[in-house]
C-alpha cells in the first residue's frame, strides 16, 4: 500500500516480499555505521522486521515505509515516523542505501513524511534523533526545518545523540 508519493519516489508499507532488500539494507556498513545493527542478517531475521513493523502501521497508522524510484520500482531506502517509549512524540527516520546518496532523495523522502505528520497525522512536534558524526543526516533534518535541541540518551544506550525538533 503506497503511503506517500513525491515527483520522484514512492514511500509504501513493507511487505514480506521486501526480505531480500531489508537484508541488504539493514547489514550495510553505512547503515551499522550510523544507525546501528536492528538484528537482521539473514531472510528470517528480515522477515520478523517486517512483521514488526507490519504490526506497527496496524497499531499507529504510520512505521518506517520502504522507498521507490517511482520510475523503475527500485527499493533505495526507507523513510518514516517511529514511536519510541524513550521520546515524547513520533520522530522521523529515514535510510538510504549509498549508491543513492547525494541526489536529494533523503530531503524529498523526509519532506514528505514531515508534511504527512503534521497535516495529515496532526502532530504538533515532529522528533529527529542523530547520532552526532552523522553530519549528512543533520544536513537533511535542517534542510526540512527541524532545530537542535539538546543532546539524550535512549533507555540503557549510554550513546549521546542528538535530538532535533519542528513545531507545527
Amino acid at each position: 500500500m503506497y503511503v506517500l508519493q513525491t515527483e520522484r519516489l514512492a514511500l509504501r508499507e513493507m511487505v514480506p516480499s521486501d526480505a531480500p532488500f531489508i537484508v541488504e539494507m539493514l547489514t550495510n556498513p553505512a547503515f551499522l555505521a550510523n544507525i546501528g545493527d536492528r538484528g537482521v542478517h539473514d531472510l528470517d531475521t528480515a522477515a520478523a522486521y517486517i512483521g514488526k513493523w507490519r504490526a506497527t502501521y496496524e497499531r499507529d497508522g504510520f512505521g518506517l515505509w520502504v522507498i521507490e524510484l517511482r520510475e523503475t520500482g527500485e527499493l533505495i531506502g526507507q523513510c518514516g515516523l517511529v514511536r519510541r517509549d524513550t521520546l515524547p512524540g513520533p520522530d522521523i527516520g529515514y535510510a538510504l542505501l549509498p549508491r543513492y546518496w547525494s541526489k536529494g532523495y533523503a530531503v524529498e523522502a523526509c519532506t514528505a513524511v514531515r508534511d504527512y505528520a503534521m497535516q495529515h497525522l496532526g502532530l504538533g512536534e515532529l522528533l529527529a534523533i542523530v547520532s552526532p558524526g552523522n553530519a549528512a543526516s543533520v544536513k537533511v533534518l535542517e534542510r526540512i526545518g527541524l532545530q537542535f535541541r539538546r543532546n539524550v540518551q535512549l533507555g540503557d544506550d549510554s550513546k549521546d545523540l542528538l535530538l532535533y525538533s519542528l513545531n507545527g
